[in-house]
């Protein structure tokens, strides 16, 4: 058993989704989650730029008596994750696009991947897709743009809707079945997504995914929090904290914090 809280970074707010799966199935854990908005977006950085600013996050945490990290963000982890758990003595979950369902559950034979540049362009991310997608048209689309917008809280903006057009239209023109969103800030878009997709196409995000490994991870490493009192989930962002307090859509508390 262990009261110290769990730690969630992304280069953003959009991390937020991936927080929301952990606490709706681990309610009673402590959270402290960075919000790195002075930086987003990751996907357009360096694979070198990617893990300083991950390093940095990470000590920040370490600091906070964090028992186990979340890398609540794509890019972060394909391009950092490995020297993250190579450097630092405690247990750390990534995230990754969820190739693997949708291209075993595709009935077209295609499925589209949204997501960064530095999701895309990543190693971990190649050797993932190419393992899962034999005899599978792979449509991957960079999606230039989003991050900022969602930072900038317009995430139901016209320039936004514009900008999901022009890239889910390659991927309707193969007849995909199911779009993969490899980006944690991409969930918020859902209700834009499904007013532009066909009802035969599914969407799928790493959420509900990521909360169960994290919850297993835990019971690995005996460090489950058992207690039942009132969780403390604190927030900190280098951005706009409304913007962070808007999407979190709760009565939160978030700071202001240089880092």
């Amino acid at each position: 058993m262990s009261i110290q809280p769990i730690g969630i970074f992304d280069s953003g707010i959009g991390g937020t989704s991936i927080f929301k799966e952990i606490k709706a199935l681990l309610p009673h854990e402590h959270t402290i989650y960075l919000a790195d908005s002075f930086n987003a977006p990751y996907g357009n950085k360096s694979k070198e730029e990617i893990i300083a600013l991950s390093i940095k996050n990470t000590e920040l945490l370490i600091a906070k008596d964090c028992k186990l990290i979340v890398v609540a963000c794509n890019t972060a982890t394909t391009n950092a994750i490995k020297t993250l758990r190579d450097t630092y003595d405690l247990p750390f979950i990534g995230i990754e696009p969820a190739i693997k369902p949708a291209a075993l559950s595709t009935q077209t034979k295609a499925i589209g991947i949204l997501a960064t540049k530095g999701t895309l362009t990543s190693e971990l991310f190649h050797k993932t897709t190419d393992l899962y997608s034999h005899g599978i048209q792979v449509i991957e689309q960079v999606g230039e743009g989003i991050v900022t917008l969602i930072e900038d809280g317009r995430t139901n903006s016209e320039e936004m809707k514009i900008l999901l057009q022009t890239y889910l239209k390659p991927m309707l023109d193969a007849n995909i079945d199911y779009l993969v969103l490899g980006c944690t800030h991409y969930p918020y878009l859902i209700p834009l997504l499904l007013d532009m997709l066909p009802n035969h196409v599914k969407i799928i995000d790493s959420g509900e995914a990521v909360a169960r490994q994290t919850k297993s991870v835990l019971e690995l490493h005996q460090l489950l929090n058992k207690q039942t009192s009132t969780a403390i989930n604190q927030f900190y962002t280098n951005g706009n904290v409304d913007v962070l307090k808007d999407i979190l859509d709760e009565n939160y508390n978030v700071d202001y914090l240089r880092f």
